[in-house]
């Protein structure tokens, strides 16, 4: 069902507003003007036409930005297939970093630089806990995927993380990791150890921002890492990933009402067991808060560490998945994930659609359909 409301409602309703407040970027501008236009006339349009049985659609240009609640459902559905065929037949565990609300003015300020930490001191946290005999022993992985959202959309950076139960030892052979019961390693420990080198790694990036009393008040501050139960199984894995990598701060579907100077929306309040509760914010503190998410130009938001990097994931996969059996993949009701092809004609089923016309901001002309014509009968 489509939502109700849209992020590119609200900002069209209140840009003027937004452009004159003098709270908003540069960048921050671009990315909400391309929010606003995604898929309207501002955009341009295409014609794409099969080449197989004629069939034509126009559509309006899409802004592709990765912040716009309308355009993260194709590419998220292709980085989960993508992830699907290379997880590895072993359990896999959740763990969150979490930094505290006495960094949100860096974050907002340098952004860049402290996400950029935050990535590089989980990895090492978890990398210097696998490599210890004591826990692992062995050269484990990570998959990172930076959040800097709350519920109310407030900012609370956060690193999910999913890291395989396991490693591969100086021989190549697989170990299995001794859980702490419910955790992968022991997350007291991992705590300070998180908090220890993340407070050493700012100082050293952000010197004349780092003052005694704030570096005093972080090492008073209670760090979390918070660890979830392992995943049941190579199937849960995929329906988290699903959630939560290319998710935003807030999806349209969560926009309940738009007036002339508020914006309602609704929220999962965890302190009361997730019971949904709605918030009214006026219009300029919801867009603010909205636009705070904005991640630095080129920042890559969902990482890859150890033996499930890049360069380091297809050797890995075959040593481990040599030496482990596979996991026999529980009968499941759900529908398979679909992941949308453009190119493929909804009419024939065949992937023979092409875009042959592109229009600007002025529009398609009143005879676009027979010029469409035209042109795929030259194609076909």
């Amino acid at each position: 069902m489509s939502p109700r409301h849209e992020m590119a409602d609200v900002l069209d309703l209140h840009w003027p507003m937004v452009l004159q407040c003098g709270k908003f970027n540069a960048w921050q501008l671009r990315t909400l003007n391309a929010i606003m236009r995604c898929r309207t006339a501002a955009m341009g349009s295409h014609v794409d036409g099969c080449t197989n049985c004629g069939h034509l659609r126009i559509s309006y240009n899409s802004c592709r930005n990765r912040h716009c609640p309308k355009c993260q459902g194709v590419q998220r559905e292709r980085w989960i297939q993508a992830r699907e065929a290379e997880l590895l037949p072993v359990p896999y565990f959740h763990v969150v970093f979490t930094l505290p609300d006495i960094i949100n003015p860096l974050c907002l300020h340098q952004g860049k630089i402290v996400y950029g930490l935050l990535f590089q001191t989980a990895w090492s946290v978890l990398r210097s806990f696998g490599h210890d005999p004591k826990w692992l022993g062995a050269r484990t992985g990570m998959i990172a995927i930076l959040h800097t959202w709350g519920q109310t959309i407030s900012l609370h950076p956060h690193l999910h993380c999913i890291v395989p139960g396991g490693g591969l030892t100086p021989h190549g052979k697989w170990k299995t990791a001794k859980t702490q019961g419910k955790y992968l390693f022991p997350v007291k420990a991992m705590s300070k150890v998180f908090r220890a080198r993340f407070i050493t790694a700012l100082t050293k990036a952000l010197p004349e921002k780092m003052d005694y009393g704030l570096v005093s008040e972080l090492y008073k501050k209670k760090w979390v890492v918070y660890a979830k139960r392992p995943f049941n199984g190579p199937e849960s894995v995929i329906e988290y990933l699903g959630r939560y990598t290319h998710k935003i701060a807030i999806s349209n579907h969560r926009i309940r009402d738009i007036s002339e100077s508020k914006v309602t929306f609704s929220y999962k309040d965890y302190r009361q067991s997730a019971i949904t509760k709605e918030m009214t914010l006026d219009a300029l503190e919801f867009i603010r808060r909205f636009a705070m998410h904005t991640l630095p130009k080129a920042f890559v938001r969902i990482r890859h560490y150890g033996i499930l990097s890049s360069t380091a994931k297809a050797k890995c996969a075959v040593q481990i998945k040599e030496q482990l059996p596979d996991i026999p993949k529980p009968i499941s009701n759900k529908p398979l994930l679909q992941v949308y092809n453009p190119k493929v004609c909804p009419c024939c089923k065949k992937e023979t659609i092409r875009e042959i016309l592109r229009f600007d901001r002025r529009g398609p002309p009143k005879n676009w359909y027979d010029l469409a014509k035209k042109v795929l009968e030259c194609l076909r």
